[in-house]
């Protein structure tokens, strides 16, 4: 597997992770492992990032969308992530609202 699917498939920031796995593939076997046993760096990137923007987007409740419409295109830490939630510009208020609401919604059927 390559570093790039394994990082995503992990939810992590390819560049902040060490270099040999930046540079190496996986097995499936050695992915399965880090997922049941992750190492210290893969536990500490997971809890502190930087994340990479699907996991931004899932950790304030906005969509990818809305992160780049405010340009919040880059991987954030999760320091940066509790202040943001803390003091909510506007736009992150409106985005989770909106959000919020499109999920709350019942389907429309069509006869």
């Amino acid at each position: 597997m390559k570093p790039q699917t394994a990082a995503k498939k992990l939810g992590l920031y390819l560049p902040a992770t060490p270099e040999e796995f930046q540079h190496g593939a996986l097995t499936h076997e050695e992915f399965r492992a880090l997922q049941e046993n992750p190492p210290e760096w893969l536990s500490t990137l997971r809890r502190e990032g930087p994340h990479p923007r699907p996991v931004v987007a899932q950790k304030l409740g906005v969509t990818i969308t809305a992160l780049k419409k405010n340009d919040l295109d880059n991987p954030l830490t999760t320091a940066e992530i509790k202040d943001l939630l803390a003091d909510q510009p506007e736009w992150l208020r409106a985005a989770r609202t909106q959000l919020a609401e499109g999920r709350t919604q019942p389907e429309e059927t069509q006869d």
